[in-house]
């Protein structure tokens, strides 16, 4: 293998850039050169493509988002877009091309390569945290501490007035973010999409708390199918309890700013073995975390989405207070 492209795809999650950087140098280690295509699966399908080398990724490392650009292409989905896709890719002398992204990158990913032999490796980064298959996803820690940094702020202004404060993070259909935010945060209580019946539970403890003399609630809400679905949450939580209470929507924030150390590592070490592998003539595959080590994984679990698990809903519920 003479080349390879890569291309981040879907939402931008913080440490996409070192996972970017990471597989470049990894490239011109193993004497390959590499391209990077523009806004994701949409640049592919236009062809634009830029050349990448040491010096085009340097100083990225600390950046948030990504330096290619990302997009979600509809057009993908099509069979012939992805003919012309391949097609694409064989024209510029691509032999294997690295996807950095979520489920729905990995879904098309898997579909060029069964379709028309497109060697694949897949870099799984969103910070929702919802890919199956590894335990950790780039992006997933630094929008954890970025919500973590705000409740800490807010909690100050709930401990002074006594007003119950519900932040929405993000989260459509997954709930780990908010489930690991509630818990590094302290907070009262967790809803997330895979427990929403939890809501009358929340109120009785909540109700208990009063009881009990605590002047601070912070409740963490994930978005769900709609961004502001907090507003609704808070406005039956407030009437049942008769209490005031102010809504803090996170929404697009979590995606920003500078990675923390922990996921520019983990970017690095999951964008440089990604490469390794095409070099070594692997595909089909995502580099993933299991048993807090970096391994190989099939694409095809890194296609479906994961669900929070019980274990951390319980612990959140268990240390809420």
């Amino acid at each position: 293998m003479e080349k390879i492209g890569i291309l981040t795809s879907g939402g931008d999650a913080p440490g996409m850039n070192a996972a970017i950087r990471a597989a470049v140098r990894a490239a011109t280690s193993c004497g390959m050169a590499a391209v990077g295509y523009r806004d994701g699966y949409r640049g592919l399908l236009s062809n634009r493509a830029e050349e990448l080398d040491d010096r085009t990724v340097g100083n990225i490392l600390q950046r948030g988002g990504t330096m290619l650009g990302t997009s979600r292409c509809d057009d993908f989905l099509l069979a012939e877009a992805r003919a012309a896709a391949a097609s694409n890719l064989r024209d510029a002398g691509v032999g294997g091309l690295l996807v950095i992204g979520g489920d729905g990158s990995f879904r098309g990913a898997l579909a060029l390569a069964s379709e028309h032999g497109v060697p694949v490796a897949g870099v799984p980064a969103t910070i929702d945290n919802d890919v199956a298959g590894t335990e950790d996803t780039v992006g997933f820690d630094t929008a954890v501490n970025t919500a973590v940094l705000a409740i800490d702020q807010v909690r100050d202004t709930s401990e002074s007035t006594g007003m119950m404060f519900f932040v929405e993070v993000m989260g459509r259909h997954s709930g780990m973010l908010a489930l690991a935010t509630g818990v590094a945060a302290g907070a009262s209580g967790v809803l997330i999409p895979e427990a929403r019946d939890e809501l009358p539970q929340l109120v009785r403890r909540l109700r208990r708390s009063f009881e009990l003399g605590k002047h601070s609630h912070i409740i963490v809400v994930a978005e769900g199918e709609e961004a502001g679905g907090a507003f609704a949450v808070a406005e039956r939580i407030g009437k049942e309890l008769d209490h005031p209470y102010r809504v803090v929507v996170l929404g697009h924030v979590q995606r920003g700013g500078r990675p923390t150390a922990h996921d520019r590592v983990l970017a690095s070490e999951m964008g440089a073995r990604a490469v390794l592998a095409l070099a070594s003539g692997r595909s089909g595959l995502m580099v993933a975390v299991r048993g807090a080590r970096i391994c190989e994984a099939p694409l095809g679990e890194g296609a479906q989405m994961a669900m929070a698990g019980h274990d951390l809903l319980a612990l959140a519920q268990t240390l809420a207070g």
